[in-house]
């Protein structure tokens, strides 16, 4: 196995607005989420929260404390969020055995322990994608499925914007220190997520999409209101959505993503809305 990470610095709005198309994607996109037999993390300055894929192929991945943490293990300080987006998995963390199939997410809180991936298939390999944020606390592990989630049907076919909102790993389900994670997926024939557009101060926020064509791409679109930028994307791709930024996509195809929050607060309401018709 192998452990791949990078460190993200943080970017004023003021100066984010003169990156061209290279600096925007090297800054805030993150195109490989998953390798063979790697685990494959960046480490953000926004929140601190790791952005990261494990995809165990006939091996075990440990997930390592990486230098940044100056930890004995990855999760001495921190809590984690982990969706499988592929094969049947399990997910081990000390002495607790978890296995995760396709969509099923599980969280665990900090403490010395450490944490292996691995697949039950290595002809459909398991794909662990996963947000760790700093934890002032340890809460109980848990394993989540959609039959647990708190389900918003929003949007229509009409706005190209139906769509079912998972909160998965999020304070009305579980408790946790900063991490709010859940699944937004799309119904086919809707392509765009978060619109009307909005921007949440007290908490950064990172997205990861999947299950759209291998011949189809993703639009994702940040920036301040006023002064929007956007990246395209592929499917298994992450981006960074810093705090003062707008975070929402357009595809050419339906598709689905998993969003992953940390900061000040916990409520998943607190969003600041803008008006469609100004954005620029």
């Amino acid at each position: 196995m192998k452990t791949n990470y990078e460190i993200r610095y943080a970017a004023h709005p003021e100066d984010a607005k003169s990156y061209d198309t290279k600096r925007i994607r090297r800054d805030f996109l993150i195109e490989k989420v998953f390798s063979a037999n790697e685990v494959n993390m960046v480490y953000s300055m926004y929140d601190r929260m790791v952005v990261g894929g494990a995809m165990p192929v006939g091996e075990v991945l440990k997930l390592e404390a990486i230098d940044p943490l100056k930890a004995p293990f990855f999760l001495t300080r921190r809590e984690m969020g982990i969706y499988n987006v592929g094969g049947p998995g399990v997910v081990k963390a000390g002495d607790a055995v978890f296995e995760l199939n396709y969509k099923e997410a599980l969280y665990l809180g900090s403490g010395d322990r450490e944490v292996t991936f691995e697949s039950k298939d290595e002809k459909n390999p398991a794909k662990f994608y996963f947000n760790s944020l700093t934890a002032h606390r340890n809460y109980p592990d848990k394993k989540v499925t959609k039959a647990d989630a708190g389900v918003a049907e929003m949007g229509s076919l009409e706005g190209s914007n139906h769509r079912n909102i998972n909160k998965m790993l999020v304070n009305q389900v579980l408790p946790t220190c900063q991490l709010q994670m859940g699944m937004t997926e799309l119904k086919p024939g809707s392509v765009w997520n978060t619109m009307p557009a909005h921007v949440h101060s007290r908490r950064m926020e990172a997205y990861f999409y999947f299950e759209i064509p291998e011949d189809q791409a993703i639009c994702h679109f940040m920036g301040e209101v006023d002064e929007t930028r956007h990246v395209w994307m592929k499917g298994d791709q992450a981006v960074l959505s810093p705090e003062w930024s707008i975070h929402s996509a357009a595809a050419t195809h339906n598709y689905t993503f998993i969003w992953g929050m940390g900061g000040e607060n916990l409520d998943y309401g607190d969003q600041d809305f803008s008006l469609i018709t100004d954005l620029k």
